[in-house]
């Protein structure tokens, strides 16, 4: 059957934001990693899981009814023991289980299932929908069970009362399913606007990840148990929806849409390669849209893998043969075949052309892809703006600014008012416009309170009012509890060209008008800063919200109880352990995660910008699997590639550090374990820091301004939470940190060792390594250079007696003199490595692969006594900080290998393979000293070698 779609079908636009994850890759799961499958009560055991052990797909465990299995899954969390329902005729594969997983076919084929008839050209009758009591008995499939119970408040941060849902009629519907496209299972939100029906990921993606138009389904089919079947020919999609009422108003819904027209041919069609990911596809160009599919047999069903509206795009031509089509929130990159490529070209050009009807201001604001779209609900191709605001919007939005009055914001029109549109004006909004506006007025939009173009008149004005009026969406200056500080800010940053900081500035009530002194204007005048001045002449007598309008409301609906489940990025949730899921939260959105976990009760708090959740575990593993889950998917990317650095966290916050004395910030994750605190930059050509915490340390809340401030020796971090609840939490949970400082004080090492290895550290030795932690990262020639040999002798001295109260010096010469020493301790002190093993340290360096090399090098640490190998860890982990900032302390990793193989190997310093063994040992710490799960067997490792099997065996 062949499909014909319609021209004026467009896309729900969710409200265009960013995130500080730009580019985010969630990297795939090791081999190594497991999960327990324990059949429950109700489940039939012998006759599945034997054969996936037949096969090595899984191993049996001491419970004759577990078995634990293998496979490659993205982020599935490690040993979690959950139940898996499986019925008797069902043999789970490898697939089965990855929930969400993408497959070369998108959709079952039911060829082995009864055919339902359809006509292609005839009309469709009620009698072709099949009722439930009718139908073949399908297969029951659920989804897995849920693995942590979740408690929530109900009503969002903001306190607004913005309808969420969409108005539903007998043919519009929204609500999340579960969904199963052949054997795969995923929770998406389903959305029906009586033409198309489109599945998402999540309820604010931009594009779906299935979409459908209702004159190609052939068949409904209700079932039991809130289950549903959606039928093209052969090819079918099954639901589960939350409970009966849900089920029932989408299969009327779905009735309703019977007889539904189906539109006009495409304008062009053909095969496609997208770029990213890379794989062929099939395209169509329907009216103002591309449809994509993910091959011609779906194009012929109407199964489209996802649509982009044109209206809200650009096309470019890329190379010989490649095209991209540019939208305000992803670029779709394609090849086609050379004599294809002008065709396509110009359908795209026509298409976008046909949609647009505009001025000149319009087309060049309109060049920036974040401004094609309504600021506010998203509608495509605004014609107005608000200049105070740098906001394009739409002409329903329009008028509800009007409505808030001219002192709030200011409405111009693109077509009409000519003459308030200056070249600096239109300058301003092609390079900032509704992607800067949005990231301070829309920081903190929930989902669920986000309108869409099809909103009503009382939606649009509250969501307005709450946004413009209220401030409840926006992100305040971090001074902006400081109105001094607020406005001589201002006054530095006008000076450069950074106008979103500028523009945040104002949002929180900087003023631009100074009777005291000279004003922003004249100093951005001065500067010759013509954007900085044109934004701050049409903001000169505005009001703003005042700053601390977002307040945690009091919780008037009580408590909601939900199961959770993690799957990819994001949390599922349901009312019951096996029933289908009512919401969905995207993990990226957290911002907070506290572990309160205490003796039998297992607990952790994740915090969004709107939402506060409380999560519960049955057993201690159970909470760390999924805290440490979180955390790989919150934190930057750079930090899963250390897992040791996430043992031990029980705080993590994204926040804002202050530096030069407050009026400089930027954006930053800390977490927080026993004695430190780690500081990953958002940034990533940043380097993360490392604070240690010391009996005694200073610090200080201010709840006002929800800062923190660390006091450091001479220097003060201070960091600005978003929320007053994650300022205090993160306070209490410092006050934890140091508190198990003292319990560290026989061994207080950079990082934490295996448990089964128990050795310590000499404590003069951690003294100096923390002193220089602190205060000499930064020291140029840091261990190349010398301290001064008197200085260095009296402080050996002192700390071998009294390492915790010596007296050391902060400044430059000071560090050079504890670098001294702490290499004269390590010198005169017992040997790290003995000489007796030497040897196999030297055969170790010589082998010709460093895979190999490391390998020997975990085994010979392993053999090192308990004291000797928390030392070596202690420096390597130490050494490995120091390279971090080789661009301020001039010493790489190979310098500071030349600096210590004198201090580890003594006679073998001269050794080039040496030097290159002490390099690996600080580069790789990580993988060599904290691996904690079982070694490849040395046969395995050895067989891979072409060399001497017999000597690679002897220290392998």
């Amino acid at each position: 059957m062949s499909l014909q779609l319609g021209e004026e079908v467009t896309t729900p636009v969710p409200k265009p934001r960013t995130r500080y994850r730009k580019g985010f890759v969630t990297p795939k799961r090791s081999e190594s990693e497991s999960v327990w499958y324990d059949p429950g009560p109700g489940d039939v055991k012998g006759e599945v899981m034997p054969d996936a052990a037949a096969n090595g797909l899984c191993t049996t465990s001491e419970d004759p009814n577990a078995y634990k299995v293998d496979f490659n899954t993205r982020w599935s969390l490690p040993t979690i023991k959950f139940s898996w329902p499986v019925l008797p005729h069902q043999s789970p594969s490898l697939d089965d289980k990855a929930a969400g997983d993408s497959g070369k076919d998108n959709v079952s084929d039911s060829s082995n299932e009864e055919e339902v008839p359809s006509a292609p050209d005839s009309p469709k009758s009620d009698d072709d929908i099949i009722d439930c009591k009718q139908a073949k008995p399908q297969q029951q499939k659920t989804p897995r069970a849920a693995t942590i119970r979740v408690s929530r408040k109900k009503q969002g941060l903001s306190g607004t009362q913005v309808p969420s849902a969409p108005k539903e009629s007998v043919v519009s519907r929204s609500s999340w399913l579960d969904v199963w496209k052949g054997r795969k299972h995923n929770v998406l939100w389903a959305t029906l606007d009586g033409q198309l029906m489109s599945l998402w990921k999540k309820r604010n993606d931009k594009f779906p990840e299935q979409v459908f138009h209702v004159s190609s389904i052939t068949s409904v089919r209700k079932q039991d148990k809130g289950r549903f079947s959606i039928y093209f020919g052969k090819k079918h999609f099954e639901f589960m929806a939350l409970n009966d009422d849900v089920l029932d108003g989408w299969v009327t819904s779905l009735h309703a849409t019977r007889g539904t027209e189906p539109p006009a041919l495409p304008i062009h069609q053909g095969q496609l390669v997208m770029k990213d990911p890379r794989t062929k596809v099939y395209a169509a160009i329907y009216g103002h849209n591309l449809w994509i599919f993910s091959k011609k047999e779906d194009f012929s069903l109407g199964i489209g893998m996802t649509l982009v509206s044109m209206n809200v795009a650009s096309v470019k031509k890329n190379g010989r043969s490649g095209f991209s089509l540019i939208t305000p929130y992803k670029t779709f990159n394609f090849s086609a075949e050379s004599r294809d490529l002008g065709a396509w070209l110009e359908c795209l050009n026509k298409g976008i052309m046909s949609a647009l009807s505009c001025s000149d201001v319009a087309k060049r604001l309109w060049t920036s892809p974040w401004n094609k779209v309504c600021g506010d609900c998203g509608a495509a191709n605004p014609e107005w703006a608000s200049i105070n605001l740098l906001l394009i919007i739409c002409e329903a939005c329009a008028g509800q600014h009007r409505a808030i009055g001219s002192n709030r914001s200011k409405v111009r029109s693109l077509t009409l008012d000519s003459k308030v549109w200056t070249e600096p004006l239109i300058q301003l909004f092609e390079v900032y416009g509704n992607k800067a506006a949005n990231e301070v007025w829309g920081y903190n939009i929930p989902a669920a309170e986000q309108i869409l173009q099809d909103a009503s008149p009382n939606e649009r004005a509250a969501f307005i009012k709450a946004k413009y009026v209220k401030g409840c969406y926006r992100r305040s200056h971090p001074l902006a509890s400081n109105k001094e500080l607020l406005n001589k800010r201002l006054c530095q940053v006008v000076c450069g060209s950074d106008v979103p900081e500028t523009l945040s500035l104002i949002c929180s009530g900087a003023r631009v008008l100074n009777p005291t002194g000279e004003g922003a204007i004249i100093i951005a005048e001065r500067a010759e800063q013509a954007l900085q001045v044109e934004l701050l002449r049409h903001n000169e007598y505005i009001e703003m919200p005042d700053w601390d309008h977002v307040t945690s409301s009091k919780d008037q609906s009580g408590l909601e109880e939900l199961h959770g489940k993690l799957e990819d990025d994001r949390f599922l949730f349901s009312l019951e352990n096996d029933s289908a899921a009512c919401d969905v939260l995207d993990l990226r959105e957290v911002i907070y995660v506290f572990n309160h976990s205490k003796g039998s009760s297992h607990n952790f708090t994740m915090l969004t910008l709107t939402e506060t959740l409380v999560c519960d575990a049955t057993t201690e593993e159970a909470l760390l699997a999924h805290l440490m889950y979180i955390l790989k998917v919150i934190l930057p990317d750079g930090v899963r590639l250390w897992t040791g650095e996430l043992d031990g966290v029980f705080a993590a916050a994204r926040v804002l550090l202050l530096e030069e004395g407050g009026l400089q910030h930027r954006e930053v994750w800390v977490t927080m374990r026993a004695g430190e605190i780690y500081i990953y930059p958002t940034d990533p050509q940043k380097h993360r820091e490392r604070l240690v915490l010391s009996t005694g340390q200073q610090f200080k809340l201010n709840t006002p301004a929800k800062t923190v401030e660390i006091m450091l020796g001479e220097r003060t971090v201070c960091l600005q939470f978003e929320r007053e609840i994650g300022c205090t939490q993160w306070h209490a949970q410092l006050v934890k940190a140091l508190s198990s400082v003292g319990t560290r004080s026989q061994r207080q090492s950079l990082y934490q060792l295996p448990a089964s290895v128990c050795g310590s550290v000499p404590p003069a030795v951690q003294r100096c390594i923390s002193h220089i932690t602190q205060h000499g990262l930064k020291v140029e020639g840091l261990y190349r250079r010398c301290g001064i040999a008197s200085k260095v002798t009296q402080l050996a001295e002192a700390l071998k007696t009294s390492p915790t109260t010596t007296t050391m010096g902060t400044d430059e010469q000071g560090v050079l003199d504890v670098g001294s020493t702490l290499k004269l301790l390590l010198r005169n002190g017992t040997e790290i490595i003995p000489r007796m093993e030497r040897e196999h340290w030297v055969k170790a360096s010589v082998l010709p692969e460093e895979t190999f090399r490391i390998q020997a090098y975990i085994r010979l640490v392993k053999q090192l006594s308990p004291d000797n190998r928390a030392t070596l860890s202690e420096l390597c982990g130490h050494l490995y900080f120091v390279q971090v900032y080789s661009q301020e302390n001039r010493m790489t990793a190979q310098n500071l290998a030349l600096v210590f193989v004198p201090v580890l190997f003594e006679e073998l310093a001269m050794n080039i393979d040496m030097v290159r063994l002490t390099k690996e040992l600080i580069v790789h710490h990580t993988l060599i000293f904290l691996r904690k799960e079982e070694e490849p067997k040395a046969d395995r490792t050895a067989d891979k070698w072409d060399g001497d099997r017999d000597e690679m065996v002897t220290f392998l």
